[in-house]
């Protein structure tokens, strides 16, 4: 038992008993990529673009769902004066349309989230040049997304949200953020 303790302790003082100068050396920061993109003129422009870009596919949804809607109107109303087999064609049409609905539902989000990506890669591929540059500049070891939701709690001196955005607005550099 005392040799298999004596590497894992070994281990243990390697990693804790490092130099303290060595463990103040790593520099951490973060943003909030949220706050980022709702500053963004580009991300704004995009969003606008998104929408316009899905007006007909929503128009299209709307009408397909009236003509479901207007289909089980109709049956209900008449369903007590329809034959048996009458019934079950309108049954059947009403369910028809609707598996066409749901599909078409599916192909709208595989298009609308392509499209999204294609107006939001350029500017999401900006803001992590800003965020880079804003790393190799600062000597950070690390950035890290607040919105992502793994950061718990952290000092708002170390937030470089404004600065990425002053860059990413084509504003001069403010100090850089959170320097200590």
């Amino acid at each position: 038992m005392r040799r298999a303790s004596l590497p894992i302790a070994a281990v243990l003082v390697f990693l804790w008993g490092t130099p303290a100068a060595a463990q103040t050396d790593l520099r951490l920061r973060y943003v909030h990529s949220q706050a980022i993109l709702a500053q963004s003129p580009e991300a704004s422009v995009a969003r606008d673009q998104f929408k316009r870009d899905m007006l007909p596919y929503e128009n299209e949804l709307r009408g397909m769902e009236e003509r479901i809607s207007q289909l089980l109107a109709q049956y209900s109303a008449q369903q007590l004066t329809l034959t048996s087999a009458a019934r079950n064609l309108r049954q059947q049409q009403i369910v028809d349309l609707r598996s066409g609905y749901e599909t078409r539902v599916q192909e709208i989000e595989v298009e609308a989230a392509k499209r999204q990506e294609e107006l939001m890669s350029p500017i999401m591929e900006k803001i992590n040049t800003i965020i880079q540059q804003l790393r190799t500049e600062g000597g950070y070891a690390f950035i890290f997304d607040a919105s992502a939701g793994a950061l718990l709690a952290a000092d708002e001196a170390f937030d470089l949200t404004a600065e990425v955005v002053r860059r990413l607005n084509g504003q001069p550099s403010g100090s850089g953020g959170g320097e200590r």
